[in-house]
């Protein structure tokens, strides 16, 4: 990579022999495909997608954590869970308390047997440590724990703890000295407690804390295209710290938008020439502005704006000023305007910075330079952004337990209006009653709730004079105002009441959380500030007595003790449809397996998932173990929690969830279901279910999960907002423009994209499809081509003349060595002969034009040479050679060694390189067409083609891109094909795993975000079972929370009310109406014809129809449509004199009967001539009656038949089958309407349910 790329006429194009390469084979670090039983790393196949949320050195570091769990109830296991799954060093568990029943509805791995004979740390072992071969998980066997925290050698890996998560209220003197102790000895100390429906974390990481990555956001990289001094700065120009007529020198950037802040730091990497010693160097950064004169309404987000910051910037400024001069001329000489201010606006110009000179850095980068250095610029550049390391102090346990004025609570209305005083304050007493009575409150004890209001208002009391003290004063809007206000003694009653209790979603929403506090000690992401509590009052429905106690020993008596016998009784018999059994479905079944739901008579969980286990799924879909790898999900989910707990009534199904299983997932499906819960990976599958449950009329819990960041939504039927209701796409990724990726790249991301995009789907995807297409029928092949658009056909073309010649080369044999001589060939062509080919153009074009061609981000790149010893050749060359092998159905050839020797055998030659004459393309917009031939050689290639007798060619395998297995090369291809392409333009190299994730758009995925956010549905679903929906909206929360940003970035809220769809219509009238509501139309004893439907919607509302359609479809199909019937008003008819009469509408359908009639209209009645053209007059006319005639059937037949005859596949096969089968096992069509006023104006009606009898 140091080396100058070469021209083209100073590389050698002499033939040339490789190079036998030494026997310990300095190649194959890239690869992967060779390596099978133990060489395989399966620690990292199992933590690919956390790798893709932490990066390579926070994993690393993650593995010198080992943590200490105090209390292994809900929380505790949670949290252990969690740890094991991210893959931290070590977890020790400590809690001796001896198992009890209810212990069972929150600690998961509990069993029956446990119960009264182990304690729950030992319960606990033996599962949490087949979660993870690669962490070390074991029992702290002693009384006390704070001895124990200073091991310096923990579970034998010679290191200390490195934190220690309280999951269990613990004695005061015990808990504020094992958090001081943590304290000194650099010791992340982190609490999550919960009890009954309050939950509380507290993280302290001590009085000094680096924080390395504060949001895990990705840190820009961007490309120089300009680098400019201006001697003085114009007056327009606004850069903060610069005063006008002082030098400032400019970047402009490739980027449209540069993502950057004032006093953000970059480091130089990149430069060339004379610039080459600035690399490396770190430079401040400042945006750019621009004054513009109000009046002048730039719009920024134009193309005009956007293609004139392509110019230099002086060029951009002078144009701006002749702006603002031609504004404040005309400002000026208004009279109205004396002695007025003239209105200016600045804008922000997104591509373009402003260097510091003046600081500590810039100094740094001017040493033994000056200001000049700049000038220099010729081509190439890279800003890499860096965040400076932020060094936190955070207070103790008991300093913010009264220092805390203003606690935080998970929902927001909750902190502003400061109920998390009451919280806090209860846990204050809560030590307090322990400390005095050597025990902790009683369930539903009457006195010890007393007792404990009684010592929390002696607390608040006591702290009054305290400044910044947590006690009962007002708060408006998160401040305290210092009046005192009366306590909440109900909420902290209820707190005394169930303090000993805890339900499951409150421990997984601790449990991810206070997990990925512990994964911030490795100076990754920004800790919360201190505390947040979430109070779930909602909960707490009906207090009888008889409801809620007395208790027998039941599983579920936590959730009795709070939610009342009648809530188990409804969980016990809902029936729950789950979508997805991934990470999010797995955290799902366990949490409706610990609530009991589906254990009664009536009710049922069904779960749907047509994937497989993989070993990538390991890490974070806790449910699996290596021995159900390859496996279905939804049958190894349902069989691990029905071994939990055998009375829930559950069913596995793999079937897809869409519009081509609804004859499985039927109208008796839907409507026995209480609830749908979406556990999905992809906004399409949301979208219909979402649909399905708008229609039938059912909640909906839906949540995603992107590395830290996770949300989740609440929806109800008629009273929230549906998922359809928002814009979400799949494709939100930038676009890089095809120029960029095919001549000009310079971003590691631009070769990536290229190997995927043009190498591999060429070559293996694309090529090999349309190439079997033409094999298997070349005359279906010729008609589907002259469907395509003009580009995909020449490169249909150019694919399948490829794969012939393959094998005309080798006289139609493909064996391993013509698979190697054709991945030889690839690699000349791509990264040799190409790139020569295109140096010589641009030298041609310096030439002629006297301009240098290399500029900007335009990098000159340089050939591979066969006889350069280059590592990645050989890699190419195997990964490309094993993956022909696998199209032309091969042998492949795993061993790197004999490889090696095939390759040596072949004495492969580099082919003399000659310009070609060909066009190279060296334009710069984005223009595909340029890429591909002229018509006149598509025309060639299919005369070619057309010769070609298809029976005798070899048949190929298209290789369908999957990630996942490193034994089918893929990535091992997109990995050496981007670095060569790399290595071509001088651009650095991308590891393996950047290459995976960015080529197999993996979506970073973590056990802790995943646990935290189904933790909170979870709680959301308890309030359905409570039927809460009936009491508002504003009972349930959304979500969108980041675990990575700090407590700042916990966000809930109540969801948003349906939107109102506006009908166009006026009352009385409906004036809208929402997406939950649809119009039924019975027709059950007497069908409605279709004209009688039309009748009968344009009589209700006043409207005329338009079209009649299946609801939701987007093309142009109808049952009925009025273009259709204004064709009955059509004619055509002779006279007596054989003079046609046409209808003006007939020539918009049938334009090639208009020259006929003008004729017969010019002939006379003796010529012969007239006869022809009355033929296709008369021909028409048939079209036309036909028309009529089938357009009447229609209309005045039955809407069920019509809609039958419309919809129904013409092709006899599977899709009318399943059509069939759909359609007789309802008694409704769902239909949609188009329609206007008499003055119009177009009408929104909502989905029509029309329901029928079959006949």
């Amino acid at each position: 990579m140091a080396k100058r790329p070469l021209s083209s006429t100073a590389t050698s194009t002499a033939p040339s022999k490789r190079i036998k390469m030494n026997t310990t084979l300095p190649w194959g670090d890239n690869l992967a495909a060779h390596k099978t039983g133990t060489a395989i790393d399966q620690e990292a196949e199992r933590i690919d997608r956390q790798k893709a949320a932490f990066g390579h050195d926070t994993i690393a570091r993650l593995k010198d954590l080992n943590v200490l769990i105090v209390g292994v109830g809900g929380v505790g296991v949670e949290t252990a869970k969690n740890l094991i799954l991210s893959n931290v060093g070590g977890v020790m568990l400590w809690d001796g308390r001896v198992c009890m029943e209810k212990d069972r509805g929150s600690n998961f791995y509990v069993t029956r047997e446990h119960v009264g004979k182990v304690s729950l740390a030992q319960a606990s072992l033996t599962e949490l440590r087949s979660l993870n071969p690669f962490c070390r998980v074991d029992v702290l066997d002693c009384d006390k724990v704070e001895g124990e925290v200073l091991k310096d050698d923990v579970l034998g890996s010679g290191k200390p703890f490195s934190a220690v998560v309280v999951t269990m209220m613990l004695p005061k003197k015990e808990l504020f000295q094992l958090n001081e102790t943590a304290r000194k000895n650099g010791i992340a100390f982190i609490m999550a407690v919960t009890n009954g429906v309050t939950s509380s974390i507290f993280s302290d990481f001590g009085p000094h804390h680096e924080i390395t990555d504060a949001t895990g956001e990705p840190t820009q990289t961007l490309a120089v295209s300009n680098l400019e001094v201006l001697d003085e700065k114009p007056k327009l120009l606004d850069v903060a710290g610069v005063k006008e007529g002082e030098k400032v020198v400019i970047v402009t950037v490739a980027q449209t938008e540069h993502g950057l802040e004032d006093g953000d730091v970059v480091v130089l990497e990149d430069m060339r020439g004379d610039m080459e010693g600035l690399n490396g160097k770190s430079v401040t950064v400042k945006r750019v502005a621009l004054a513009s004169p109000t009046e002048a309404k730039v719009d920024t987000r134009g193309v005009a704006f956007k293609t004139a910051l392509q110019l230099p910037t002086e060029s951009v400024i002078k144009n701006f000023e002749r702006q603002y001069e031609f504004y404040k001329t005309a400002f000026d000489e208004n009279a109205e305007n004396a002695n007025k201010k003239f209105p200016v606006r600045t804008i922000t110009i997104f591509n373009r910075l402003a260097l510091v000179l003046d600081d500590d850095n810039g100094k740094d980068l001017l040493s033994g330079s000056s200001i000049d250095a700049f000038r220099q610029y010729q081509s190439g550049g890279l800003l890499n952004q860096v965040r400076p390391p932020i060094v936190k102090s955070y207070s103790s346990l008991e300093e913010t337990l009264v220092g805390t004025a203003v606690p935080q609570m998970l929902r927001g209305d909750d902190w502003e209006a400061g109920k998390g005083v009451e919280v806090h304050l209860s846990i204050a007493a809560v030590l307090d009653f322990h400390e005095k009575h050597g025990d902790w409150p009683k369930l539903h004890d009457k006195n010890d709730a007393t007792k404990l209001v009684e010592y929390a208002k002696t607390i608040s009391e006591s702290r009054k004079s305290i400044d910044r003290a947590c006690w009962s004063q007002s708060i408006n809007y998160g401040f305290p105002s210092g009046e005192e206000r009366d306590l909440d003694e109900k909420r902290i009653e209820r707190y005394a009441r169930l303090f000993t209790t805890e339900l499951t979603g409150f421990c997984a929403f601790l449990g991810g959380a206070a997990a990925q506090e512990v994964i911030k000690k490795s100076g990754k992401f920004t800790p919360i500030e201190q505390w947040v509590h979430h109070d779930e009052e909602v909960l707490v429905a009906d207090e009888c007595s008889s409801n809620v106690g007395p208790l027998f020993g039941s599983r579920y008596d936590n959730q009795i003790a709070i939610m009342g016998k009648d809530f188990q009784a409804r969980a016990a018999n809902q029936r729950v449809f789950l979508v997805g059994c991934g990470a999010l479905g797995c955290e799902y079944l366990k949490g409706l397996a610990l609530m009991g739901v589906g254990t009664g008579k009536d009710g049922k969980i069904w779960v749907t998932d047509m994937d497989r286990i993989e070993v990538s799924n390991l890490s974070r879909q806790f449910l699996f173990r290596q021995n159900d790898v390859g496996h279905p999900k939804s049958v190894r989910g349902a069989m691990v929690v029905n071994k939990w707990n055998s009375q829930i009534n559950i069913e596995a199904l793999e079937k897809k969830v869409g519009t081509d299983s609804e004859d499985y997932f039927n109208d008796s499906f839907w409507e026995s279901l209480n609830i749908c819960w979406n556990a999905l990976d992809n906004v399409q599958a949301r979208q219909y279910t979402d649909a399905r449950c708008l229609f039938y009329s059912k909640p909906l819990l839906e949540s995603g999960t992107l590395g830290t960041k996770c949300n989740h939504e609440v929806i109800l039927p008629f009273r929230t907002s549906s998922y359809n209701d928002g814009k979400e796409s799949d494709d939100n990724e930038a676009q890089i423009a095809m120029c960029t990726l095919r001549s000009f790249p310079y971003l590691p991301n631009h070769c990536i994209e290229f190997a995927k995009q043009a190498y591999f789907a060429d070559y293996f995807e694309f090529g090999p499809e349309v190439y079997e297409s033409f094999r298997k029928d070349p005359m279906s092949f010729f008609e589907q081509l002259d469907t395509m658009e003009p580009a995909e056909q020449s490169r249909s073309l150019r694919m399948i003349k490829a794969f012939i010649d393959l094998q005309n080369d080798s006289s139609g044999e493909i064996d391993f060595k013509g698979c190697v001589r054709i991945a030889f060939q690839r690699m000349m062509k791509d990264f040799r002969t190409s790139i020569l080919d295109l140096c010589h153009s641009a030298d041609e074009m310096e030439k002629s034009s006297g301009t240098p061609f290399w500029t900007g981000t335009k990098r000159r790149p340089r050939a591979i040479d066969w006889n350069e010893q280059i590592p990645l050749l050989m890699e190419y060359l195997y990964s490309t050679s094993n993956l022909y092998a696998m199209v032309w159905m091969v042998d492949v050839v795993r061993d790197l060694n004999e490889f090696q020797a095939i390759v040596d055998e072949m004495k492969l030659e580099q082919p003399v390189w000659e310009p070609s004459g060909e066009k190279v393309d060296l334009s710069e917009g984005d223009n595909e067409d340029s890429a591909g031939g002229g018509s006149e050689d598509d025309e060639k290639l299919k005369g070619e083609l057309y010769k070609i007798d298809a029976t005798k060619l070899r048949p190929a395998q298209p290789q369908e891109f999957e990630k996942d297995d490193d034994l089918n090369y893929h990535i091992d291809f997109l990995t050496t094909a981007t670095n060569l392409r790399a290595w071509n333009y001088d651009i650095k190299a991308s590891p393996r795993h950047t290459v995976k994730v960015t080529a197999g758009r993996i979506i970073p995925a973590l056990a802790t975000t995943t646990a935290m956010v189904c933790g909170l549905v979870d709680i959301e679903y308890c309030k359905l079972i409570l039927g809460l929906e009936s009491q508002g909206s504003d009972k349930f929360l959304n979500s969108n929370i980041n675990l990575a940003a700090g407590s700042g970035n916990f966000t809930t809220f109540n969801p948003d009310p349906p939107v109102p769809i506006t009908t166009g219509l006026e009352a009385p009238h409906p004036e809208s109406f929402t997406s939950w509501d649809k119009m039924e139309i019975s027709a059950v004893r007497n069908e409605m014809s279709v004209e009688q439907l039309v009748q009968y919607i344009e009589k209700s509302f006043g409207v005329t129809v338009d079209r009649v359609f299946l609801h939701g479809d987007t093309s142009d199909t109808a049952i009925f449509n009025s273009l259709d019937k204004k064709k009955l008003e059509w004619d055509i008819s002779f006279d007596d004199e054989g003079k046609v009469s046409v209808s003006d509408g007939v020539f918009t359908q049938w334009p090639q009967v208009r020259m006929a009639v003008q004729m017969l209209g010019r002939l006379p009645p003796t010529s012969g001539q007239r006869a022809i053209f009355k033929s296709q007059v008369e021909k028409v006319k048939v079209s036309l009656d036909q028309t009529k005639e089938s357009f009447l059937a229609r209309f005045t037949g039955n809407v069920s038949s019509a809609y039958r005859e419309v919809y129904r596949p013409s092709d006899e096969g599977e899709q009318q089958y399943y059509f069939d089968a759909v359609f007789k096992g309802r008694d409704y069509v769902t239909l949609g309407v188009d329609c206007h006023t008499d003055t119009k104006d177009d009408i929104t009606l909502p989905c029509v349910k029309y329901i029928f009898t079959h006949n």
